[in-house]
């Protein structure tokens, strides 16, 4: 899958102290509504990936999932993981810290390599 994902700054060091809590990590961007630019922070193997989940790629060692349907829409997109103030009313691990984990879309089919803070 040609689609890129990377960390801001902000959202690395967010990732990294999250592991150091929690062991290895794992996201995965639901495709749906409501949610279609949070993903959800989980420890590694806790959020059942099912057969239409497709692994967009890796943001500080921890595998990024979306479903096919979504990938498919982004195709040769390039997806910055960020990081904003604001409590998050998901399950996703940061939950309740202050902060949550957002996914921008930086460009599409863009040559250039991803962009990072």
């Amino acid at each position: 899958m040609p689609t890129h994902v990377a960390a801001s700054a902000s959202a690395a060091a967010l990732i990294r102290r999250l592991r150091e809590l929690h062991g290895p990590l794992m996201f995965h961007l639901s495709g749906g509504c409501c949610d279609g630019t949070a993903p959800i922070c989980m420890k590694q193997g806790e959020f059942p990936l099912g057969s239409l989940d497709v692994l967009l790629g890796e943001v500080e060692g921890a595998p990024f999932y979306t479903g096919i349907g979504q990938a498919a829409l982004m195709t040769n997109a390039e997806l910055l993981l960020d990081v904003v103030d604001g409590e998050s009313d998901s399950f996703s691990i940061e939950a309740g810290d202050g902060q949550r984990f957002i996914a921008r879309t930086l460009s599409c089919a863009r040559d250039s390599s991803m962009a990072k803070e």
